[in-house]
């Protein structure tokens, strides 16, 4: 909480000058304790699963299905990634994100996320949008196993026994 104070009366010495920006003042300065930060992980990871099965529900009804399948899971995907952030905070999510072991993940998994708005909505390509879902999943999926070690190791093995 002193933090907090000092940050928001601008007697914080050096965070400024040094070049960092408003997202490591806003990482230091966090006065969420643990358990609020747990609460707001979970909540915020239930709401992207939620977005994301009420889409694949809604996916089936005829002519609107497909955009609105694209959006919920688009915005489930994002709320899922954004849910860490609650437990690492927004400087830390975005370099952990950026780290070479997943950045070609992320930003595949990124590029998919506008490309899947683009083919519902822009280019009203149906089939497009459908596999930018997809690769969205895929990509994130192995977005997620990079954090767990040796995980897409074992993935990999697994679809090498499998050819």
């Amino acid at each position: 909480m002193d933090k907090l104070k000092q940050v928001l009366s601008g007697q914080e010495g050096g965070s400024s000058s040094d070049g960092s920006g408003i997202l490591e003042t806003a990482n230091q300065a966090s006065s969420l304790a643990w358990g609020t930060r747990m609460k707001g992980f979970l909540i915020c990871f239930v709401l992207g699963i939620l977005c994301s099965i009420l889409g694949t529900c809604l996916l089936w009804i005829p002519g609107f299905g497909l955009p609105v399948f694209a959006v919920l899971y688009t915005i489930g995907n994002l709320c899922a990634l954004a849910s860490t952030m609650f437990l690492v905070g927004p400087l830390r999510q975005l370099k952990n994100m950026c780290a070479k072991v997943r950045a070609l993940a992320t930003a595949i998994m990124l590029i998919c996320l506008v490309l899947t708005l683009c083919a519902a909505f822009w280019w009203k390509n149906n089939g497009l949008a459908l596999l930018f879902c997809v690769l969205q999943f895929l990509a994130f999926t192995w977005y997620g196993l990079s954090y767990v070690p040796f995980a897409r190791d074992a993935v990999l093995k697994l679809f090498s026994l499998c050819m």
